[in-house]
């Protein structure tokens, strides 16, 4: 008995079977490798908006508290809401600069009202540097997430 057509077949349906093989983990790891690649870039997306809202907020509060004294804080809440945000997703790092961004808010509140001469005598001074430390975490933060790509 010839077996070398059952032979010849059976090299045949091996390399079919290599070949769907290849193609299957090739398809399987790009896929993988897009789909994270999306999971990242949506991760990024949702720091850098936070960070925006919460610049944002944080920097229109120091400007009204410079110049408004207030006891009651409730124009707090939304950027206390924002850290809230940043606690289930961010570092603590991320977190604990805004955190020290807000204390920097309600001590400006506290204090007296600032005249434009003491606005510009700290601004020469560099004294609006409130969220410099938040600035810095964020920035390292996302950079952090950019070099996984």
């Amino acid at each position: 008995m010839d077996i070398s057509p059952y032979f010849s077949a059976l090299i045949g349906l091996t390399g079919v079977a290599v070949g769907g093989v290849t193609s299957f983990v090739t398809t399987w790891l790009t896929q993988t490798t897009v789909l994270r690649e999306k999971r990242l870039l949506v991760e990024i997306g949702k720091r850098e908006k936070l960070f925006n809202e919460f610049i944002t907020e944080a920097s229109r509060l120091y400007s009204d508290a410079l110049s408004h004294e207030k006891d009651e804080l409730t124009d707090l809440v939304k950027s206390y809401a924002l850290i809230g945000r940043m606690k289930l997703i961010c570092n603590d790092r991320v977190t604990d600069a805004a955190e020290q961004a807000m204390v920097a808010i309600v001590d400006a509140y506290l204090a007296p009202n600032r005249s434009l001469t003491d606005l510009r005598d700290m601004a020469r001074a560099g004294d609006f540097k409130f969220l410099d430390e938040f600035d810095t975490a964020g920035r390292d933060e996302l950079q952090r997430l950019r070099s996984k790509r």
